[in-house]
């Protein structure tokens, strides 16, 4: 897939995600198989720029190209110039959020509560793409809910402000994350359009990959929750994709050494206190379909500093041996 200058290969792209897609979790994903990576999201509010939550997110060095940078809000002067902002700061690629599902973004008419108001959708991707010498790319749901299912006409207004790809998640607002994802409503903004496609929503592996892209004929994958926990699902689903390959799902002992990378990734990039409390979400990801997950969470949320929580880590996957048998 091709986004501007980019090539985009595989064309597999870790979902921008609150809270999950900071820079140890992108690099991360991209080592195991992420063509592009993008970045949790940016408030469109200058005000907000300085925070200290807000330059940890915009914290490129070292993370490789393409940079993907996704922001918030419904001014479109102020994304414009948050757009500027971002890319003075290292993005390569600015992606604009009218996806997200949650109240609090809803509530002060950004993510997906745009995708009611499309002339304002038309306002805004225009003036961001105006704006910046990079590509602008969108991610959408596929309306606002059941009665106002308005993809593909979001779909041909990108298009026509020069919006370089869009991806599209298979719910409306109104699902939120619940019931299955629906990729009927995806192959049609697919028919509808010329720009590059890109299909979201429920993708959990490589058989599940390879069903989303016949059903819908969309140009590359985004995967959001079916990364948590399993970085790796890049590089199975990449291989698959390519010759049909199924790669197991690694080892203990490689999944520890995964994790251990990771946590010393979040150490040192959020410091001790905070690198240690953030952990605990992915250590429960990484856990959560061994046997002993209940018992595991519950000591390892227990640690306090950084040290303690690598060698607990380190211990538990050490005792699970080959898969399927627990080590003496």
């Amino acid at each position: 897939m091709q986004i501007g200058p980019y090539r985009i290969d595989p064309p597999l792209v870790l979902a921008p995600m609150a809270g999950v897609t900071d820079k140890p979790f992108r690099l991360l994903c991209k080592r195991m198989g992420a063509g592009l990576a993008v970045s949790e999201m940016t408030h469109s509010d200058p005000r907000l720029w300085t925070s200290a939550k807000s330059l940890q997110r915009m914290d490129h060095a070292g993370e490789p190209a393409p940079v993907s940078v996704q922001i918030a809000g419904s001014d479109p002067r102020l994304l414009a110039a948050a757009a500027r902002y971002n890319v003075d700061h290292g993005a390569q690629i600015i992606d604009i959020n009218m996806g997200c599902p949650a109240k609090k973004v809803c509530n002060v008419w950004a993510g997906s509560a745009l995708l009611q108001d499309e002339p304002l959708v038309a306002r805004i991707l225009g003036a961001v793409v105006a704006a910046v010498p990079v590509p602008v790319t969108l991610k959408i749901r596929t309306g606002w809910d059941h009665e106002n299912i308005n993809a593909v006409r979001i779909a041909r207004i990108a298009e026509g402000a020069g919006i370089a790809a869009l991806a599209v998640h298979g719910r409306t607002r109104a699902d939120k994350y619940d019931g299955a994802a629906e990729y009927a409503t995806i192959a049609a903004v697919k028919a509808a359009v010329r720009i590059p496609v890109i299909a979201n929503g429920d993708i959990d592996g490589p058989h599940k990959a390879r069903a989303v892209l016949d059903a819908t004929g969309a140009d590359a994958l985004m995967i959001g929750r079916g990364a948590q926990g399993r970085p790796w699902i890049f590089g199975q689903i990449s291989r698959y994709l390519a010759d049909g390959v199924l790669l197991p799902e690694p080892e203990p002992a490689a999944v520890g050494e995964i994790l251990r990378a990771h946590l010393c990734a979040l150490h040192a990039f959020y410091g001790e206190d905070a690198g240690v409390r953030i952990a605990r979400k992915h250590l429960g990801w990484y856990a959560r379909d061994r046997a002993e997950n209940t018992a595991f969470r519950h000591i390892i949320n227990a640690a306090t500093d950084a040290a303690t929580q690598l060698r607990l880590t380190t211990d538990y996957f050490a005792r699970q041996g080959p898969r399927g048998t627990r080590a003496a």
